[in-house]
């Protein structure tokens, strides 16, 4: 069973004191860090997100950054992690596609002398040194409350609830569905909700998921009366199966990362929620994280930890608070600059912009 220990988090993590000038580290290497992001298929945020703060707060810093994005490519992936130790970072950062592909760049890096960061995704049986992310299952428990909540508005009687859960190469998709279906299970369990199709979706693939979803449909007959999709891609794919067959807006469905596609798809009453994770607070405390190892301090993070499954490793960690998003508070995520209101309210999301109070 995974410990852990929720996090409060210092945006400011300190270094120890070094003699080195402000972009080298103790060793006299320069300071520089490497970023390798999975993709930008299977979620917006990796390319509008997550790049852009974590260059900003490099920058801020004055620390050299080399960000790439693999593209889904496990080759690729490895490829770009030796060109960064090639030349020259002296911390790591990656996001994986998947444990064994991560735990290989991690080992490798560790025995090139250079620091190692798990961003976003743990990878299991790795060697990272830190990891900052989000508590995924409180994201999950979030996904099956705030489905609860949708039906129960609904007057749902013994609804059929289906899952379309993230890719089971990822760690976080596991915690995702620990999250959400210690929620449902009890319901489950007591019959006031039957369980439908529980599904995987290899690579988070959004095209995968809307086959998937359209077999589940076909499967059940349409009887399928919720949906829990474990991001917002996912739940944008059964969202055009449930508009083929004029079912969008009857069947709750919900989602994750508050892209502008999922906010939208909320405003129109086909999504019931999307959770937001600040993604600039994750980066911050990522990048402040690098930034003191680059320079050869010693980050004081002690705030909490994440047990590595395979191998029981407590690793040092930096886990951030998610929210729930409905049509009710869509405002907050633009309020708080993550997606702007040119973006989101669009000609035909204008006026329901309106009716959301955003002005």
């Amino acid at each position: 069973m995974r410990r852990m220990i929720t996090a409060v988090l210092a945006l400011g993590l300190v270094a120890s004191g070094t003699a080195c000038s402000k972009n080298d580290n103790s060793s006299g290497k320069k300071a520089r860090v490497g970023v390798i992001l999975p993709d930008s298929a299977t979620s917006a945020r990796w390319e509008t997100a997550d790049r852009k703060y974590l260059k900003e707060a490099f920058d801020a810093a004055g620390v050299d950054s080399d960000i790439q994005n693999a593209q889904g490519d496990k080759t690729q992936f490895q490829t770009i992690a030796d060109q960064m130790i090639t030349n020259g970072a002296t911390v790591l950062m990656i996001v994986n596609l998947d444990s064994g592909t991560g735990k290989a760049v991690l080992t490798k890096a560790k025995s090139q002398g250079v620091a190692t960061i798990d961003y976003d995704r743990l990878t299991l049986g790795g060697s990272a040194s830190y990891y900052v992310s989000f508590d995924n299952e409180a994201v999950g428990k979030l996904q099956g409350q705030g489905l609860v909540d949708c039906l129960s508005a609904r007057n749902a009687v013994k609804p059929v609830v289906a899952y379309l859960n993230g890719a089971p190469t990822d760690n976080n998709a596991k915690l995702f569905k620990n999250g959400y279906n210690s929620v449902l299970a009890p319901k489950f369990a007591d019959g006031s909700y039957v369980k439908g199709p529980d599904q995987d979706v290899p690579a988070w693939n959004n095209t995968t998921a809307g086959t998937i979803f359209e077999q589940m449909l076909t499967k059940t007959s349409n009887k399928i009366d919720g949906v829990v999709a474990a991001n917002d891609g996912l739940g944008n794919a059964a969202i055009a199966v449930l508009k083929k067959n004029k079912l969008n807006g009857k069947v709750p469905v919900t989602g994750q990362d508050a892209t502008v596609q999922g906010l939208q798809n909320i405003l129109a009453g086909d999504q019931c929620m999307t959770v937001y994770k600040a993604i600039k607070k994750e980066a911050q405390a990522a990048a402040d994280l690098a930034v003191t190892l680059a320079k050869g301090g010693s980050p004081s993070t002690a705030t909490g930890s994440v047990k590595d499954t395979e191998t029981s490793r407590d690793v040092p960690s930096v886990l951030l608070a998610p929210q729930l998003i409905t049509k009710a508070n869509v405002k907050a995520v633009i309020d708080d600059g993550y997606v702007t209101k040119a973006e989101l309210c669009t000609t035909a999301y204008a006026a329901m912009c309106t009716q959301a109070g955003i002005s």
